[in-house]
């Protein structure tokens, strides 16, 4: 499963979200919600959004395919990242909630995947010349927050119950930020731009060991905040092909 193009990656995607509803996986979830973003930046692309389209264009489906890969390796029995270890894992989880499953794949992608991949479209000092718009997709982000909320809230109904806990966002609450998660990102891009490949193997897997560590806490919370999760579980809709459909439903 390779993608060429930003075309081909919607195509993996929408084969990866039918297959995960004929078999009522929750895999979908964040294949679903990963194609609006991609749709997003697609249509960025097309209307002149970025700086460099193309070099964007390459971004993503080099991006893409690391997630590509990943589910490859999961579904064939092989070795994925330990980041995406738990995050798959995770998602096979009947007790995780609809938010978890989503926020353990944007960790994995975002805090792992990402960097690398802008390391490999720009490497050494041409890296430099990809923040303005690597910093731009945060734009495309924040305008599907609230629609991705609002889908979540249709199928959770007591999702609030976090964000009441926490006093700040639901995704905070469960130890995952946007925002730190892409200059995260960015800041390892950099690094990873500059080091020579023996290098960066070695720094790959340590920050995939953090990653990874992430993961657990965001699949695995504790105290008050596992005792809200569990209770948003009880109220959740199980109706998985209906979940992600409205995911994948929310740019037209």
């Amino acid at each position: 499963m390779q993608a060429n193009n930003i075309q081909d990656v919607i195509r993996l995607l929408d084969g990866i979200i039918e297959d995960a509803k004929a078999d009522g996986s929750r895999l979908g979830f964040f294949a679903a919600l990963y194609r609006q973003v991609t749709l997003e930046v697609q249509r960025g692309i097309a209307r002149g959004f970025f700086d460099d389209g193309p070099r964007m264009e390459r971004l993503d489906t080099c991006f893409a395919n690391r997630y590509f890969a990943a589910l490859t390796a999961w579904q064939s029995d092989g070795t994925p990242t330990r980041s995406w270890k738990v995050a798959f894992g995770a998602m096979e989880d009947p007790q995780e909630i609809i938010l978890q499953d989503l926020l353990v794949g944007m960790n994995a992608h975002i805090n792992l995947d990402l960097g690398i991949a802008a390391a490999q479209t720009c490497p050494g000092n041409r890296i430099e010349d990809l923040q303005g718009d690597f910093f731009k997709i945060n734009q495309v982000l924040a305008a599907l927050t609230q629609p991705i909320e609002t889908v979540i809230g249709r199928f959770s109904p007591m999702i609030g119950l976090l964000e009441k806990i926490g006093k700040k966002d639901a995704a905070e609450v469960l130890g995952f930020s946007m925002d730190v998660a892409r200059q995260d990102a960015w800041n390892h891009a950099v690094i990873l731009a500059h080091l020579p490949l023996s290098m960066q193997e070695i720094t790959i897997d340590m920050i995939d060991g953090k990653v990874s560590f992430l993961g657990k806490i965001i699949a695995n919370p504790v105290g008050v905040v596992g005792k809200a999760v569990e209770l948003i579980r009880m109220t959740e809709s199980d109706d998985v092909p209906a979940i992600t459909d409205a995911l994948n439903s929310i740019v037209h």
